[in-house]
C-alpha cells in the first residue's frame, strides 16, 4: 500500500494537467451546451411547424446515438469532406451538442412549467412575445433548471473521459499514457477515480447552493433525467 502511494504522488502531476483540460472541456461544453439548449427549446415551444421538425430531429439524432459515434463521426469522419478539426475542438464541439439535446428538455420543460398563463397577461400588458419570454419567462424557468445543471455537469465530466480515444490530452488520457509507462494501473486508476469523485463532488455542492440560493418560495424543481 505504502508503494501505491508513493506511485499515485508520482504520477499526480500529470494526472492533475490532464484533469485542467477536462475541466476546460466540460466547462465549455457545458456553456456552448446551455446556448444551444436554449436556443431549441424556445424554437420547440414557440417555433414553426418546419422549424420545430428541424430541432426535434437534432435532438432526437444526438440523444438517441452515443457519444463516441458522436465524436468519431466528427474527428474522424469530417475530414471526407475536408473539415479537419483538432482534438480539442472536435470534443468541445461533440460535446456541446451532444449537452445541448439533453439541455433542449430542460429548458423545454421549465419554459412549459412556468405556466402560458404569465404570457398572455404579459401580452395583455403590451409586451412582446420576445420580452415576455426575456423577462417574464427566462428568470423563472432558469431557476427551475439549475438541479438539471447539476446532473449535466457531472454527465459531462464523466462522458468527457471518451475523448483521450481522439488524443485529447485529459484526465483519462494522461491516466492511459501512465498505465502504458509504468504498468501500475491499479493506483492510477484509483487516482483518477478520487479526482472525479472529487469534482462531482465539488460541483454538487456549488449547484446545491446555487439551488438554495435562487430557490423559488412554493416553487418545486424537477430533476429531469438522461
Amino acid at each position: 500500500m505504502g508503494e501505491w502511494i508513493v506511485i499515485s504522488a508520482l504520477e499526480l502531476p500529470p494526472l492533475l494537467a490532464g484533469t485542467l483540460v477536462t475541466l476546460q472541456l466540460v466547462a465549455v461544453s457545458l456553456v456552448l451546451g446551455t446556448v444551444v439548449g436554449l436556443s431549441t427549446a424556445l424554437v420547440r415551444v414557440y417555433g414553426s411547424g418546419w422549424t420545430r421538425a428541424m430541432v426535434i430531429g437534432y435532438v432526437e439524432v444526438f440523444r438517441g446515438t452515443p457519444l463516441l459515434v458522436q465524436l468519431f463521426m466528427v474527428y474522424y469522419g469530417l475530414p471526407d469532406i475536408g473539415i479537419v478539426l483538432p482534438a480539442m475542438t472536435a470534443a468541445c464541439l461533440t460535446m456541446s451538442l451532444n449537452s445541448g439535446a439533453y439541455q433542449s428538455d430542460y429548458f423545454r420543460g421549465g419554459v412549459q412549467a412556468v405556466g402560458s398563463g404569465q404570457m398572455m397577461a404579459a401580452r395583455a400588458l403590451g409586451m412582446s412575445r420576445l420580452k415576455a419570454i426575456v423577462h417574464i419567462i427566462l428568470p423563472q424557468a432558469v431557476r427551475l433548471l439549475i438541479p438539471s445543471w447539476s446532473l449535466e455537469s457531472s454527465q459531462l465530466l464523466k462522458a468527457s473521459a471518451v475523448t483521450f480515444l481522439i488524443t485529447v490530452p485529459d484526465a483519462m488520457g494522461q491516466a492511459k499514457i501512465l498505465v502504458t509507462r509504468t504498468f501500475n494501473a491499479l493506483p492510477t486508476y484509483l487516482t483518477i477515480t478520487g479526482i472525479y469523485i472529487g469534482i462531482v463532488a465539488i460541483c454538487s455542492l456549488l449547484f446545491g447552493l446555487l439551488e438554495r440560493k435562487a430557490r423559488i418560495p412554493g416553487w418545486g424543481t424537477a430533476i429531469y433525467k438522461r
